[in-house]
Order: structure tokens, then sequence, then C-alpha cells
């Protein structure tokens, strides 16, 4: 669709500490791609063709050269492997909708494939991320766009992005004014090849759809174009499962804007009106019901925190944590130490980083989370 904190409760005896620390981009464009791939290796990508690179945690931001003819295109997504090598999507009607691939540290791009949709948007990539990954589950991933004739737009690769096929069996049709939120990069959410997900909304309301997938969902050679180096995927039984989300508030600026999993495949999903922003949503995997308490407004953007147990979600006007999958989610504030704006402002996570409009950047402090049982309320 065309869419367009961290406080630290420690103990008594402990001085206060940052939520997010602030980092100099050195830009001011808008940024909604995010990519943590670890040891301090970190992709961003915005408008105007921006594509930012950290190898240190952040200390240092690179401006990458912009990609060919990519000078005015929007980059929603950024799907990274390592310091070198990254795949970045734009998002925006027909052929404005593209993918651009690098493998030098992003002095020079590749275009890998241009929407051949022409009232096509794209709205995600994502590449598999279930934990002990082998090489050949990495280099799977997907790109979702708006429906096309009734049904969602599926594009697959199997080689870390170097080509890609249409999937050429239909999704289940779409509901009228149904489509995807390009906010965070994040509506589109691959577990591993076989497993991917992707939430909706719009004038029918928010749905979320789970797939599982044969490779003679393409053509009949789809499987056997592997990285170099991989095995060939096994074809699984293909099916789709479908479910409303309940008390989803219709509108064309409304709906679930992203779904995030943790690492025994439990879902939370938020979102709400991007038009009125005190407005939140979110669902947890409970026959995906509406959350009891739910967050202080529209969210873009959800992840997990492995090690604190923390879900979290952040937006325009704050930021929320939920201990308990999802079922509620308390409010976080900045501290005396953060800047006043540190808990909004942002519209994508991959933590602990965390992007906003006009260049931010956020990096969450080692100790920001409070430890169970002393959220804010």
């Amino acid at each position: 669709m065309r869419l367009l904190p961290l406080a630290a409760l420690l103990m008594a005896s402990l001085p206060a500490l940052s939520q997010f620390q602030m980092q100099d981009s050195h830009t001011t464009a808008s940024l909604r791609g995010i990519h943590n791939v670890g040891h301090g290796i970190v992709w961003a990508s915005g408008t105007e063709g921006t594509v930012l690179r950290t190898t240190d945690d952040g200390a240092n931001w690179q401006a990458c050269a912009v990609p060919p003819n990519a000078e005015r295109l929007d980059f929603r997504g950024i799907q990274a492997f390592d310091s070198e090598t990254a795949i970045v999507m734009s998002s925006g009607p027909g052929d404005l909708s593209r993918l651009y691939k690098t493998t030098d540290g992003c002095r020079t791009w590749k275009l890998l494939l241009t929407n051949p949709d022409k009232d096509g948007f794209w709205d995600a990539i994502q590449f598999s991320h279930s934990p002990g990954n082998s090489k050949s589950s990495k280099c799977f991933g997907e790109v979702v766009g708006d429906p096309i004739n009734g049904h969602f737009a599926l594009f697959l690769t199997v080689d870390c992005g170097d080509s890609w096929e249409k999937q050429i069996r239909e999704s289940p049709p779409s509901l009228a004014g149904e489509s995807l939120f390009a906010a965070s990069n994040s509506s589109l959410s691959v577990q591993h090849q076989g497993s991917r997900i992707f939430v909706t909304g719009g004038k029918s309301g928010a749905r979320i759809l789970r797939f599982w997938v044969g490779f003679d969902d393409t053509t009949d050679s789809f499987s056997d174009h592997v990285a170099p180096g991989t095995s060939s995927f096994r074809v699984v039984s293909r099916g789709w499962i479908v479910e409303s989300l309940p008390n989803s508030r219709p509108s064309e600026s409304s709906g679930a804007f992203s779904v995030a999993e943790n690492r025994i495949g439990r879902q939370v999903i938020v979102g709400g009106d991007y038009k009125q922003p005190d407005k939140g949503l979110a669902w947890y995997q409970e026959r995906y019901a509406l959350s009891h308490t739910l967050p202080h407004g529209y969210r873009s953007a959800v992840a997990y925190d492995e090690a604190t147990k923390t879900w979290i979600t952040v937006g325009p006007n704050g930021t929320d944590i939920s201990r308990d999958d999802g079922l509620n989610w308390s409010a976080l504030k900045p501290s005396p130490q953060d800047q006043p704006d540190a808990d909004r402002n942002w519209n994508a996570l991959s933590l602990p980083f965390v992007v906003g409009p006009k260049g931010r950047i956020g990096k969450l402090h080692p100790n920001a989370l409070p430890s169970a049982g002393h959220e804010q309320d």
C-alpha cells in the first residue's frame, strides 16, 4: 500500500540508563529499511536512493553509492548477508519497485529485478531467518506486493537474490481494497523456505496469510537454481491458511502493519491507522486475538528481544513492550539521560537498531529493557 523506550527501569541503587542512543546517519532521508546482520554490521535504507552501512555497530555510518537510476527511488526494504553483500528493495507504482544488489560493500550495484506488473507495488523483502540456518536456507527469499488481478504478487529466490521467479500458483483471492503496508519492511516474515506469512489491511479489514509451499509454485527447474555449494530444496506440500484479525477498524489507512516471530515460531502482529497515530492495534497468537491492553498508538514495526523475552513495537508517537507474548502492552518513556523524543518518531526495527524520518537512527542501550515485572505504565 502507498504508505505513505526505551527507558531503563533499574534497581534503585543503580543509576538510570538511556533508552535509544542516537547515532549520526549523515542524512536527512526518511529511513524505513534496517537490517542488523550481527558482528557490528548493519545496513539501512530510505528515500532518494539512500543506502547506509556501518561495520562498527553504528559508531560510524557510511553513505553508499546510489544504485543506477535510483536517485528518486524510495528504498523501503533492505536485507543483508554480510559487510559486503546486501539487497535493497524500492517501493513504488510499477517499475518504481525494483531490487538492486551489491557484493562489494555498496560501492557498486546491480539491478536484479524490476516489477513486471505495471499496476503492482512491492511492500516487503525478507530472507529466511530460522535459527541454525544452513547456507541453502539462508539463500531463500521472498518479495511480496499488493494484489494484481485479485491475487497477491509473490517473487521467490533460492540463490541469495541473484535470480527471481514469480510464483505462478495464485494466492487466495484478495478482498476488496486489501493490500499490504510498506511501512517498515516487516509486513512479511519468512521463517524458513517452506513457511512464510504476511499481514494485510485496508477497507475490508486486516488478515494474516500463512503459506507452506512446494517449489512447483514457480517453474519446474526453480529448485535447481540454488546458490553454489548449497543443496537442492525439498519439495513440500503446498497450502494456505487465511485468518481475519478481529477488531481491525477497516479503512484504507488501517490494518496490520508488521508481524514478527520468535525462535519457537510464536507470532505477534501490530498496526493501527497511520492517519490516526493515537489509535493502536495489536494481536497475539491465541487464535490471533486482539491484545487485552493495546499499544499506545499506531505502530509500524514489532520485533522480539530473545535475551529479555520482550516484544518491542515502535511508531510515530511512542514505543511499547510486552512480556506476555503480546497479550498486554506498556509504554516506555525516555529517561532523564535521553532526548525528550527518544521513544517516538520511529519507523522500523532490527534490534537493537531503530530508524525513522529525517535520518533518525537509534541503538537500544544494552541495559535499557527493564527486568521482568518492572515495565512502566
